[in-house]
């Protein structure tokens, strides 16, 4: 993809100068996230819905915008900055996580929900630290929201301009009584067993597509019970993992183990996990 748009350019540029956000130096890896999150937000909604958004198709047909480049470089910047010794990778830049300090970005997940104008999409923010997400944040500023999390310090979300809010896990205890939720049926098919997927479905109460971040900051927030997703990337669920886990629900890849780079993902309120598992077999 070439040259960023205009558009895009100019939010960047108002970034480089961060004082207008009140960006400072930071110590705290969770403080320095959220203002990680700033950073990227002040990108994405100025492109959201853009006339001129710049749109192209990556090799694996997937889209990619020029907001999602803005942001991940933008991202990094600062990165290089505040923990030149910290390990970046990113899903439109790349690099790997290794068994140090990593960042994992994804600088919008829901791309193809940002460039249709629709508002469920967020920028994931995770500090992996020897295999582990430490750090998460998910902002999703068209729909108002942004959930955090940090090992030992809970898991946090905010509405708007209010107070942030401890959240946390449903306490449901039978699959019959469970909500659920995926990204893409069809994926089923090709990445795992439409009709392990559909067994749980069955044995849910209800279940949804809410897709992508959104599911699993449900399930943190105790709206759903169970999210599952037969193929995913390292950037796609390393903040949510945090943050289900924070919350007080399971997080792990569909083997069972607590991984987010296992290639698929499953996250619970705890109670439900291990039946789910069960039914998720192929």
């Amino acid at each position: 993809m070439g040259a960023l748009t205009t558009g895009a350019a100019t939010a960047l540029g108002g970034v480089a100068g961060r004082e207008a956000l009140g960006f400072r130096v930071v110590t705290s890896d969770l403080d320095l996230a959220l203002q990680l999150a700033d950073v990227a937000d002040a990108i994405t909604t100025a492109r959201f819905r853009a006339r001129d958004l710049g749109v192209d198709r990556k090799p694996d047909r997937t889209p990619v915008t020029d907001a999602d480049l803005a942001v991940e470089d933008a991202v990094r910047e600062v990165l290089a900055e505040q923990r030149p010794g910290d390990v970046v990778a990113g899903e439109e830049r790349g690099g790997t996580a290794g068994d140090g300090r990593a960042w994992v970005l994804d600088p919008i997940d829901g791309t193809k929900n940002f460039l249709r104008g629709v508002p469920a999409w967020a920028t994931l923010i995770a500090l992996v630290d020897e295999q582990r997400p430490v750090v998460g944040v998910i902002s999703a500023p068209a729909l108002g929201k942004r959930w955090w999390a940090a090992s030992g310090a809970g898991a946090w979300s905010r509405t708007g301009r209010g107070e942030p809010e401890r959240i946390s896990v449903s306490g449901v205890r039978d699959t019959a009584d469970a909500y659920v939720s995926t990204t893409h049926l069809g994926t089923w098919v090709e990445h795992h067993s439409r009709e392990s997927y559909l067994r749980l479905v069955d044995a849910c109460w209800e279940n949804r597509a809410f897709g992508d971040f959104w599911q699993h900051c449900l399930v943190a927030e105790g709206a759903i019970d169970i999210a599952a997703e037969p193929i995913v990337n390292p950037w796609d669920v390393a903040a949510a993992q945090v943050l289900v886990e924070e919350a007080g629900g399971r997080f792990t890849d569909l083997s069972g183990e607590a991984r987010y780079d296992g290639g698929n993902a499953l996250s619970t309120n705890g109670h439900l996990h291990d039946e789910a598992l069960r039914l998720l077999q192929r």
